[in-house]
């Protein structure tokens, strides 16, 4: 191909392109025809169908040249394919499909058309009054196994019986009409045909048989009466206009029916674009939702923990307090006993301090008892968190199904829209069946719209109750990490500060390397804890776990690989497990973050295990107190 030909097309230039194309074709460059009745488009080689008849190979060039969807060179393509065809191609093809019509018949001379053959001198036998002979189903018989193929035999009666005649009827088409001629050749090469019938006297036994033309059509006998029955005259030239008038007539039809079905289909697939938009939108707003839900929900489990905190910090205030003041009133009451041993003439203001003791006692004793009024409600306080847990998770369940509902019905409200729209498009006003369809899916897509308002009615009012739930577990979460801040280390649940720097290793590595520890560790300390929470240090990378992506430590930094390489891999690691926690829990802010922990599983502890220690460790101090 010329570089000429690989350039593009514009819509102006498809004559002047197609002219060339025409012209390579009259040439010879471009081969369309390969067998009697074998057709290639030379522009679609790569396509699955090679081999078309002629009127299909037309059709398929008229349809991609009328096409609005197609390129402008492939258009002029086809077009020139188009002319092509029929400037080149179809006057041969016209001529071989009857070349004996042309060579062997007259075109004026009048046959009976459909093709009807003429049987005479059947033998008959008189029986009962009438004649009777042989039944058209056997001739028919007979002239199959002789080639000519009738479509069937029917033999002429009259008042009399049997008339002697048999008209032999082929088919309409000009192989019908080759078995009809070679039919009327076999009679005549034997001289039984119509001129030996007419011309002799003594006929004989023997059948006699011709083609029925206008003679036979207009003879005014029995003959005559059943060729008017089922047929016309017709000249050769005429049904071979005929064909063509049909043939072109059909060719354009399909093309008509081609380019509307062409912009039906352009029209559906517009529909179809706009119905998947609608539908990567409301994808779009779904994982948005989930997002906002998902934030919701951690706010309202940082507040009930906050809030949790804050009453077990409140309750060990009172309950050190009370601690305190009992001691006091035991050291106060031994010393009172010290000194009535000791001083036999301070008993009376002895006496007046016991007295003074006693009532005090009565007010410690009364307060013991608001401590375990205080005690009960913290342990109710625990259980009604405990359940209120359990509704927010059944809450968290009852939302989730409500959202996929919400996200069933929406898809399902999308996909009757769709094909409410492509109804719309390709019905009709005057089918019945078809408006009735139109109206039951209307009616259906009214009711689930009324089902997806109810479903987001149900689903704001979850997400509110589940935003007042999560504050209160939030705030629970926040009072307890202030209130086991105050606990002794041994404890296994406690409060870890996330992305604080161990200085263990620093302290080992630095005595190792240096000799001393107090000065050069705590320096050391001091740089990288600066280097953790400086933002512009991003020593992370992200790599591709299964299907998901997870972000770790960049072994390849500078700072890290200097630092493993000049004070070993504990420093490193305590470094590199700082940078992982300060990125997991306060990666914008960059500074250290309180939370519940489990020191002997090493791992974040949950509201409902933290509530089981303080009540656990609430039962100890009390049964030690008993």
């Amino acid at each position: 191909m010329s570089s000429d030909e690989d350039s593009e097309v514009s819509e102006s230039e498809i004559e002047d392109y197609g002219d060339k194309e025409y012209e390579l074709m009259k040439n010879g460059k471009h081969k369309v025809k390969f067998a009697e009745d074998v057709f290639r488009c030379p522009f679609c080689q790569g396509k699955k169908k090679q081999d078309y008849r002629y009127k299909d190979v037309k059709q398929h060039a008229i349809g991609i040249a009328n096409s609005h969807s197609k390129s402008a060179k492939n258009k002029a393509n086809h077009l020139a394919l188009s002319k092509y065809l029929e400037t080149e191609l179809a006057p041969v093809v016209v001529v071989q499909a009857q070349p004996k019509v042309e060579a062997d018949q007259d075109r004026d001379e009048l046959f009976v058309y459909p093709w009807v053959g003429v049987i005479a001198n059947l033998p008959t036998e008189r029986k009962d009054g009438k004649y009777v002979g042989e039944s058209g189903s056997k001739l028919r018989d007979q002239f199959t196994r002789q080639g000519f193929n009738p479509v069937k035999v029917q033999p002429l009666w009259n008042f009399r019986g049997h008339s002697g005649y048999a008209l032999v009827i082929f088919n309409k088409d000009w192989p019908g009409f080759h078995n009809a001629m070679s039919f009327e050749k076999f009679f005549e090469a034997d001289h039984h045909g119509k001129r030996d019938w007419c011309a002799k006297k003594h006929r004989g036994t023997s059948l006699y048989g011709w083609v029925a033309r206008e003679d036979d059509y207009d003879g005014g006998n029995i003959v005559a009466e059943h060729l008017v029955k089922i047929g016309n005259l017709k000249t050769t030239a005429d049904i071979v206009a005929e064909d063509e008038r049909k043939t072109n007539k059909l060719v354009s039809k399909l093309a008509n029916d081609i380019e509307v079905k062409s912009m039906k289909m352009r029209e559906i697939e517009c529909k179809y674009n706009e119905t998947n938009r609608s539908l990567s939108n409301l994808m779009s707003q779904n994982d948005k939702l989930h997002q906002r839900y998902n934030d919701e929900l951690s706010k309202m489990q940082q507040t009930a923990k906050n809030h949790f905190q804050r009453i077990c910090h409140e309750h060990n205030k009172v309950k050190s307090e009370l601690d305190t003041q009992r001691k006091e009133l035991e050291r106060r009451t031994s010393e009172l006993e010290k000194r009535e041993a000791q001083n036999e003439t301070e008993r009376s203001k002895l006496a007046e301090e016991k007295l003074q003791n006693a009532t005090k006692n009565s007010s410690l004793e009364m307060a013991s008892v608001e401590q375990k009024k205080a005690d009960a409600n913290v342990l109710k306080l625990a259980e009604d968190q405990k359940r209120e847990k359990e509704n927010l998770h059944n809450r968290i369940l009852a939302l989730e199904k409500q959202l996929d509902a919400k996200q069933a019905l929406e898809l399902e409200i999308e996909r009757l829209k769709g094909n409410l729209n492509v109804l719309k498009h390709m019905g009709g006003d005057e089918d019945e069946a078809f408006n009735k369809q139109m109206d039951e899916m209307s009616k259906n897509l009214k009711e689930k719209e009324g089902e997806l308002e109810s479903l987001e009615d149900l689903n704001q009012a979850l997400v509110v109750k589940e935003r007042k739930s999560n504050d209160e577990l939030q705030e629970a979460r926040k009072e307890l990490i202030n209130g086991l801040r105050e606990m002794s280390g041994r404890a296994h649940i406690g409060v870890k500060r996330m992305g604080e720097l161990d200085n263990k290793p620093f302290n080992e590595a630095c005595k190792r390397k240096y000799g001393s520890v107090d000065v050069q560790a705590t320096l050391m300390c001091s740089t990288w804890e600066e280097h953790l929470k400086d933002p512009d240090w991003h020593p992370y990378k992200i790599i591709k776990v299964g299907n998901n992506h997870q972000e770790i430590i960049n072994e390849d930094d500078d700072k890290l690989k200097g630092l493993r390489e000049d004070y070993g891999e504990d420093v490193y690691s305590a470094v590199s497990t700082a940078l992982m926690e300060m990125n997991e829990y306060n990666p914008s802010g960059r500074y250290v973050v309180p939370e519940l922990w489990n020191f002997k599983e090493n791992r974040k502890a949950p509201l409902k295990e933290v509530a089981a220690f303080i009540l656990k460790q609430w039962k100890t101090s009390k049964r030690k107190r008993a």
